[in-house]
């Protein structure tokens, strides 16, 4: 299959279970909103060695109490892990920021109790409110007070989902590279952990070295293609990842659609996708199957 030029291989990247979350941070304007959550993002990037990946899904509208505010999503391995980091990164990164309120943004029967939890910073002086059958937490922190919801919702989600995309240099790919993940974050649901959404450090499900679980993906690293068994074709000499975190299979399967989409420009060779023989996911998704829609 070829896309405006660009080969598709005919291959799926593999994905895996997570657990979701779905966090609107409010501040007294757009600034402090999106301060708040870059913080809270931060060092989060792969569940290898951050424990969990977290990122912005955008610019939220709508919000509980009416004031510029940031949707930010964060995904765990496990069940267990989720309240954990929300805790660690909401209490470290969103009560600490001047003029914000946290709120649950997820709609589901599975919750934890954030708020109901971190009310406790309060040291008895915190005071609850109940509003439209939501409760609430004021927390008197010394700049007024710190607005969080008591319950925050959990759900199945999906991590792990990428595609490779292969330039003739440096630059075009960087390039090819940018103009996906612009257009990926618009797609609602997902998340790009990676710094500015891209990798260039893409890993294999193995290593040499018995103390590591990933280590580099010497088939796509055009300095090794003399030395490894390369996956690259002739012409080709620079590769970038993009990977996707979502809510849903379908989400990220139509931010993949976008992004391959948008990544197909002159000087890009192929596309392709991190596929481990089933090492890695239980999700697989088909490049060439997600272009035509039939995902």
């Amino acid at each position: 299959m070829y896309l405006n030029g660009v080969e598709i291989e005919e291959t799926f990247a593999e994905a895996f279970k997570m657990w979701g979350s779905r966090v609107i941070i409010t501040a007294c304007n757009a600034r402090w909103a999106m301060i708040a959550a870059t913080t809270m993002t931060g060092f989060a990037t792969s569940v290898i060695g951050c424990k969990c990946e977290a990122g912005i899904e955008g610019v939220a509208t709508d919000t509980p109490d009416g004031r510029p505010g940031v949707s930010v999503l964060l995904f765990t391995p496990g069940k267990e892990d989720l309240p954990k980091r929300l805790m660690e990164r909401i209490g470290q990164c969103v009560l600490t920021c001047p003029t914000t309120a946290c709120f649950n943004g997820l709609d589901s029967p599975l919750t934890m109790p954030i708020g109901g939890q971190l009310r406790f910073f309060g040291d008895s002086f915190q005071a609850s409110k109940l509003v439209g059958g939501r409760r609430f937490w004021r927390i008197p922190v010394m700049e007024g007070e710190f607005l969080i919801e008591e319950k925050f919702g959990m759900q199945r989600a999906v991590g792990g989902g990428n595609f490779l995309i292969l330039g003739e240099d440096a630059e075009v790919t960087l390039r090819a590279a940018e103009c996906a993940a612009a257009a990926m974050r618009q797609a609602p649901g997902v998340i790009l952990p990676f710094p500015g959404g891209i990798v260039r450090s893409g890993s294999k499900t193995s290593s040499r070295y018995k103390a590591l679980i990933a280590s580099t993906n010497d088939a796509y690293c055009p300095t090794l293609r003399g030395i490894t068994d390369t996956a690259l074709p002739e012409g080709v000499n620079s590769v970038l990842e993009i990977v996707i975190d979502g809510l849903d299979l379908a989400a990220v399967e139509e931010a993949t659609r976008v992004g391959v989409r948008a990544a197909c420009i002159p000087g890009i060779r192929r596309i392709s996708a991190g596929n481990y023989g089933g090492t890695l996911g239980q999700f697989q998704i088909h490049l060439c199957r997600v272009l035509e829609g039939q995902a």
